[in-house]
């Protein structure tokens, strides 16, 4: 026996008829509870921005009852006063010009005053004669974009001052790199600069003039190879070394091969440590005035020599090999006479290597020696005024650090040598 309800009685026409009311309110429900509990908020507002219709959503996120909201405020109401400020000015003015709006980033009022950031997209609906009706509104949260962005903010800040630090540690690094004061030579004057390409890197450039025995000087000018720490450590024990091996041995090649043998035996293998390095005796020459040079060169850039007569040239050291590389290294040496009005000049190759749009790719030693021979005659100090004019005209070009020394006798008469 069946009862009313049963279906197998009903006409397949009736089961069909009976499923597509089912499926219809099914769907309604579904929409409504799509809207009511979507993971975003829906508004729709008169074109005054009158709230007519909101969704659950919004309403959890910003603690407000339906009833608080719809017929009695306006979009603008929920928003903070710069926000209602940018919604009169650009949001409602863009908003009807265009129709649509995506992506604003705004901060709505809670019902217990808290602010929530969103994004806010608006479209205006019209109707079949194209005249706007309402305005529908979608509001993302974006609460956790802000904490992401804020995240951002937080660790690029702490970048800016974890560079902040290393800067100021690679600056102090440096300067204990570096004599704070050159030796007071009687009878010689002296200048020296070091540029630094990276603030945030120590560089491997080092330079000194150090009294030894004897009424005798010694002076250096090198390079090593690399950057950072791991040159920083080579470029001490380099400055330490030559000062030790010229005071028990002042002979330029005794100080250099001492100097070789410590890198050569300290830094083998897989991680090799060389550097180009420059050390000169000075001994003054009484009869004659001025001074007696002895220069010896490991592999290192010649040193310019500007002369009271004008003239200027290379001095010859070919054929010095890199110190540290080889357990015998060969070291090139000359000697010559520094007298009044002559300048010498020691650099590293930040200088000549340093691109230039005006000579080609790099400055290169002829450039260097077209500009000491339009110096020359010249003095320490005006020569290495010079150089840092030339550097700052090279820029960014001079992309390594660079060390210049200069050493100069008076003439007789330092105005006539200009």
């Amino acid at each position: 026996m069946s009862g009313d309800g049963d279906d197998s009685r009903k006409h397949p026409g009736e089961r069909a008829d009976d499923e597509r009311v089912l499926f219809s309110a099914l769907l309604e429900d579904s929409v409504e509870d799509l809207y009511e509990n979507a993971p975003c908020g829906y508004l729709s507002t008169l074109m005054d921005g009158q709230i007519a219709k909101v969704n659950a959503t919004l309403l959890g996120w910003l603690g407000y009852a339906r009833e608080d909201l719809v017929g009695r405020k306006h979009f603008s109401d929920l928003l903070t006063v710069g926000g209602r400020l940018y919604h009169e000015t650009h949001f409602a003015p863009l908003l009807r010009m265009q129709g649509e709006i995506r992506g604003i980033a705004l901060e709505m009022k809670a019902a217990d005053g808290g602010l929530l950031p969103v994004l806010v997209t608006s479209t205006v609906k019209t109707g079949g004669d194209g005249e706007p009706l309402l305005i529908r509104t979608t509001v993302f949260d974006a609460r956790d974009r802000r904490a992401y962005e804020e995240e951002l903010l937080r660790a690029r800040k702490e970048a800016e001052r974890e560079r902040e630090r290393l800067q100021q540690l690679a600056t102090t690094l440096q300067a204990t790199l570096l004599p704070p004061t050159l030796a007071n030579v009687p009878g010689l004057n002296v200048s020296a600069h070091y540029h630094i390409a990276s603030a945030d890197r120590v560089g491997g450039d080092f330079y000194d003039l150090f009294p030894l025995g004897a009424g005798t000087w010694g002076m250096f000018l090198g390079d090593v190879c690399g950057k950072g720490a791991a040159a920083a450590a080579i470029t001490s024990l380099a400055r330490y070394t030559l000062r030790a091996a010229s005071v028990y041995d002042p002979d330029p090649v005794a100080v250099l091969s001492n100097l070789n043998t410590v890198l050569n035996h300290e830094y083998t293998g897989d991680d090799p440590r060389f550097c180009t390095v420059v050390f000169g005796l000075l001994t003054p020459a009484r009869d004659a005035g001025g001074f007696r040079i002895t220069l010896a060169s490991g592999g290192h850039p010649p040193a310019l020599l500007m002369r009271a007569d004008g003239s200027a040239d290379f001095l010859p050291t070919p054929g010095g090999q890199l110190v540290g590389v080889l357990s015998d290294v060969h070291i090139a040496t000359t000697t010559f006479h520094l007298g009044p009005g002559d300048t010498l000049l020691l650099h590293t190759d930040g200088l000549t290597e340093a691109h230039t749009a005006i000579r080609g790719d790099r400055y290169g030693d002829e450039a260097l020696l077209d500009f000491g021979r339009a110096l020359a005659p010249t003095t320490a100090e005006h020569t290495i005024a010079a150089i840092r004019d030339l550097l700052d005209t090279l820029g960014s070009g001079v992309d390594d650090d660079t060390a210049v020394l200069a050493v100069s006798v008076p003439g007789p008469d330092p105005e006539e040598q200009w």
